[in-house]
């Protein structure tokens, strides 16, 4: 009795933070049909420590989405460094999934039951031919883009409102409301890059919002039509949804209670 005691005395919680090309993956969420993001992390942990461990990740990314900084913990006997995890892990793990770094944090934190903000990151790239040096990681628009217009409507989405309209019909949230913080749009060169922060997103709700603005940037629509869009909370009065490779998580911030 004692020694199991001790054991879970000594049980700890690791945080990782995770980049990853998405491209060759069906997203986080382990499912039956492909291999995922949360799959392989789940083996090279395992096999790190010696026991059969499950990652909790922060944000469960669609398949073909990439990440700068997503978030996962884990729960562990397992005595190493917490700092020098992330060394031992990218040796187990392939070149498209990196652990930035690691450290200990509350024992049984769980990343999806606190308050926290999610910034992504969309890129356009506008030509009339694909550049093959940035197609992984960029949406491919052919037709001439308005770039202010699409300022314009953005401005709509930003506050807190109901994004039925702007997320799959299949969701299962409980709610589709919805704020975000900021919803900025710039144009280097031939990419457009599109900056969303908010406080959490439904499923499919960037790519969508990204496919209704790609809609007035084109002259489909005027700005203002995007407030009707989004009142109507009709899935079929938006956009399509633009395609995952252009889509980056870029930061997952924890808030302060």
């Amino acid at each position: 009795m004692k020694k199991e005691e001790d054991s879970t005395l000594l049980e700890r919680t690791i945080l990782l933070h995770i980049a990853y090309d998405g491209t060759n993956y069906h997203g986080w969420q382990i499912q039956p049909n492909g291999i995922t993001i949360e799959e392989v992390l789940n083996r090279a942990v395992s096999d790190l420590c010696q026991e059969e461990i499950q990652v909790i990740g922060a944000s469960r990314t669609d398949s073909g989405v990439h990440a700068i900084d997503n978030i996962a913990v884990f729960s562990t006997n397992f005595k190493m460094d917490a700092t020098k995890i992330c060394y031992a892990l990218n040796q187990r793990l392939p070149d498209d999934i990196r652990i930035m770094k690691s450290y200990e944090t509350t024992r049984g934190f769980h990343p999806r039951r606190c308050r926290s903000k999610k910034e992504y990151k969309y890129q356009i790239y506008c030509d009339r031919i694909e550049d093959p040096l940035v197609s992984r990681y960029t949406c491919f628009e052919y037709c001439p883009v308005n770039v202010e217009k699409m300022k314009e409507a953005a401005k709509y989405l930003v506050g807190e409102h109901d994004f039925k309209s702007f997320c799959a019909v299949r969701t299962q949230a409980r709610t589709t409301v919805r704020e975000i913080y900021k919803l900025d749009i710039t144009k280097e060169g031939n990419i457009i890059t599109i900056i969303i922060e908010g406080n959490g997103f439904l499923f499919n709700m960037v790519r969508i919002i990204v496919g209704t603005l790609l809609k007035v940037g084109r002259g489909a629509y005027e700005p203002p039509h995007v407030q009707t869009i989004l009142e109507a909370g009709n899935r079929s009065l938006a956009g399509p949804t633009a395609c995952a490779k252009g889509l980056t998580l870029n930061k997952y911030t924890f808030l302060e209670e």
